[in-house]
């Protein structure tokens, strides 16, 4: 990774870590949980993205170096909040998926934030049950 895109990698998560709690707490904010690869707790991150159908579609901004995407990788087994409500399903990482593409058809806002920050893009779909 080149050392503008570390950077911008270190400045984006520390101010996320800040940020996430917040957004958490707020009923309408989309939150993906995941179980940690560690730890086997429950970790819970806001993420922007869309319900298509019987799917959850996202953009990790990141990549692998995501933390929930490498929980997804430990187990795929998830729970998406959409609109108050919690849905489980199964997250599939899709490397051969347009991340630029995708990101389209997803929320507008989070999509330009995704872009102008991310450094690694990934498309994450979750199957929802």
């Amino acid at each position: 990774m080149s050392r503008p895109a570390e950077l911008r990698h270190r400045y984006t998560t520390a101010f996320q870590r800040r940020l996430n709690p917040l957004l958490r707490r707020l009923p309408t904010q989309t939150v993906l949980e995941t179980t940690g690869r560690v730890s086997g707790l429950p970790r819970q991150t806001p993420v922007g993205g869309r319900r298509i159908g019987d799917s959850f579609w996202l953009v990790s901004e990141f990549g692998l170096r995501s933390q929930y995407v490498r929980n997804i990788q430990a187990d795929p087994r998830v729970r998406v909040r959409l609109r108050g409500r919690w849905y489980t399903g199964t997250a599939h990482l899709l490397p051969d998926d347009d991340p630029v593409a995708r990101l389209r058809s997803l929320p507008r806002v989070n999509s330009v934030g995704v872009r102008v920050f991310g450094t690694d893009l990934l498309t994450v779909r979750v199957d929802l049950d």
